[in-house]
């Protein structure tokens, strides 16, 4: 496993995780509401690598 070939993926679920937490620790309390706010955000990080990209059809591409 290459980890240069994640760094961007990791970078971003970090820094996702980490605004979403400093947004949540505003009041210097974390409820669960705000954990599942932090856990989504990096999952949606994640997920935009899991999920790959669309083919591109050149036939349909207008110019």
């Amino acid at each position: 496993m290459r980890v240069a070939s994640y760094a961007k993926t990791i970078v971003a679920a970090v820094v996702a995780g980490a605004t979403a937490l400093t947004v949540a620790m505003g009041d210097d309390v974390l409820t669960t509401t705000e954990g599942i706010t932090v856990a989504l955000a990096i999952l949606g990080a994640l997920g935009v690598y899991a999920i790959p990209n669309a083919p591109a059809d050149r036939d349909s591409v207008s110019r």
